[in-house]
């Protein structure tokens, strides 16, 4: 037991500071459902963190926020798995990196541990500035950690991943100067958003 806990402490450790040691040692092994399985709980996870941090803030608990905890997160949390696979695919193919989705899918399985986490700071987010921050952080790491999983994980061409991440940091820039960042902000933090528009 003290060793799974340990060697959970260094996964997490060396995806924060140390990511390409990590990203390097994915291989395919034929076993899809534990990276399933993983995201589903870190959703769950995230889902009832967030329902808890609601209710210590007042809100109501209703059967909609309870599914939404236990059921719609997790199952998001699947469905975002495979579709940033698909996405990490492509850029793949671009940067001439690995074809294998299984290797994918594992890289960014390996890193579920942090959809809880930016879905708990997001949801303490108090008004418009703070929204802002901490959506501009958590989605600066996450394009840090696509860049490591695309060029350590994948194998893609160095020089061609930063191009891709660049383009991807770019199209996000533009989101945050324009009003579609309103739209960002309510899938993050409704009530904070809405500050925004004050």
């Amino acid at each position: 037991m003290k060793q799974k806990t340990s060697a959970r402490k260094n996964h997490f450790w060396d995806i924060i500071v140390n990511p390409k040691r990590y990203f390097t040692k994915i291989v395919a092994d034929g076993n899809l459902d534990e990276s399933m399985f993983k995201a589903f709980i870190y959703g769950l996870i995230g889902g009832v963190l967030v329902l808890g941090i609601r209710l210590l803030g007042g809100a109501t608990i209703t059967i909609g926020s309870v599914f939404t905890a236990i059921i719609i997160m997790p199952v998001l949390a699947v469905a975002l798995l495979f579709v940033c696979g698909g996405l990490l695919m492509l850029v793949s193919e671009i940067t001439g990196g690995e074809r294998d989705w299984e290797i994918a899918i594992k890289g960014l399985a390996s890193i579920m541990f942090v959809y809880p986490t930016i879905l708990v700071l997001n949801a303490l987010a108090f008004n418009c500035t703070s929204l802002w921050i901490i959506s501009l952080l958590c989605d600066a790491y996450v394009l840090f950690l696509f860049y490591n999983i695309s060029a350590y994980c994948m194998h893609g061409k160095k020089s061609n991943v930063i191009m891709v991440i660049a383009m991807l940091g770019l199209f996000m820039a533009t989101v945050y100067m324009t009003n579609y960042r309103i739209g960002w902000f309510m899938l993050k933090n409704a009530s904070a958003a809405l500050a925004c528009l004050i």
